[in-house]
């Protein structure tokens, strides 16, 4: 049986009940129990067959086999001496119900069950007080309900098959969106750590190269007027190498740079940074106001904000005076880098600025930067305390 073009195709109900029906009536003819006529036999066999057929070859559409599985059981059971056919006339609102749907079945079942009473009533005078044809009744109306429930329970499996799988699929798409969202989120993690890489060696390894350079550029100037202070260039130049080989080891290790500057506090890390940048030649003053003790998280990107404004004066702006300003405030922690070189931002930035504006942006800070050629450079990074934002 077919519904209409969406529900369930179940042609075994159909042909194991042709087949049941021309077994017996074959037998009943067979035994003498209902004798039949060679024609009539014939067209029963041929009917019986053209609904087999029917069943099992889905020619046309739905609603089509339908009026002709009708008009086809009627017409065997009209030809059927043993009687066997009439229980064909279940199939009928069985189909309906596939093909057209429950109110079609219950309508198309009702309606025989008044027809079955109806020809009764016309040809059997009397039949509601015959135990058979009452019996004969009953059973006809228990196999309309069977046949009802069946197709009703047909419809809902086909129903809860669909839905599965279209949740299935729904499934299979949400899979791949996720693998495509899995994919770009990798891509976007590898892209950030990559970053964060690039930027902790122009941090670290690369302010510890600057000041060898500055160191051994000191001591090539000393070398001939102070030999004291050329040795400590030097030796000054050997420690940044070997804290640029610890870092390198660091990194290695655990794939990240040191994530704090390298002094308990601020400004004993700006006092250090100080010295591995005095070339003799530029004057360094470094300050810090208030207690930065509140303002931890910031702390580092505040370092690295003073080490890439120094490195920038000292190595590219010509500067002869810079001021290293740090203020911690409750609201926010600052430190302001001012030199009096040939002003660095107005050539535009590097990946060294760019870098630092991501660290400041990673605590919720931000930079700003200044300049006038010739006039000097005034970088300012400013972090709100964290428990302010």
């Amino acid at each position: 049986m077919t519904s209409g073009g969406a529900g369930p195709r179940l042609p075994w109900v159909g042909a194991g009940l042709h087949l049941v029906v021309l077994a017996g009536a074959l037998y009943f003819a067979a035994a003498g129990i209902s004798p039949a006529a060679p024609l009539p036999l014939a067209a029963f066999v041929v009917g019986i067959g053209a609904l087999l057929a029917l069943e099992l070859v889905p020619v046309g559409g739905p609603l089509a086999r339908l009026v002709a599985r009708a008009v086809l059981i009627h017409a065997v059971a009209a030809v059927d001496a043993s009687g066997l056919s009439r229980a064909l006339f279940l199939l009928v609102p069985f189909g309906a119900y596939l093909t057209l749907g429950r109110r079609a079945g219950l309508v198309t079942a009702t309606a025989y069950a008044v027809g079955l009473v109806g020809v009764l009533t016309a040809t059997r005078p009397g039949w509601y007080a015959d135990a058979e044809q009452l019996s004969d009744l009953l059973m006809f109306l228990v196999g309309l309900v069977i046949a009802v429930s069946m197709a009703g329970v047909a419809v809902r499996a086909e129903a809860g098959r669909a839905r599965t799988e279209r949740l299935l699929d729904e499934l299979a798409e949400s899979h791949r969106q996720l693998g495509e969202h899995a994919g770009r989120v990798a891509e976007l993690a590898a892209a950030q750590e990559r970053n964060r890489l690039a930027r902790d060696i122009h941090d670290s390894l690369g302010h510890h190269l600057t000041a060898v350079a500055i160191q051994l550029e000191k001591a090539v100037a000393y070398r001939a007027r102070d030999a004291a202070e050329a040795d400590r260039a030097v030796a000054d130049a050997r420690g940044s190498v070997r804290a640029a080989l610890a870092e390198v080891r660091g990194s290695v290790a655990v794939l990240r740079s040191p994530a704090e500057p390298p002094a308990t506090s601020l400004a004993a890390a700006l006092d250090a940074l100080r010295a591995q940048l005095d070339t003799g030649s530029v004057r360094i003053d470094c300050a810090v106001h208030g207690d930065e003790g509140p303002h931890a998280p910031a702390l580092t990107a505040l370092y690295r904000a003073a080490q890439e404004g120094l490195t920038n004066a000292v190595r590219h702006a010509a500067a002869s005076r810079i001021e290293v300003t740090a203020r911690f405030t409750d609201e926010a922690a600052g430190l302001t880098v001012r030199d009096d070189g040939r002003g660095l931002a107005a050539a535009g930035e590097g990946f060294g600025l760019a870098g630092m504006r991501e660290r400041l942006a990673a605590v919720g800070g931000e930079l700003r930067l200044s300049a006038t050629p010739g006039g000097g450079t005034t970088l300012t990074a400013t972090v709100p305390r964290a428990d302010a934002r």
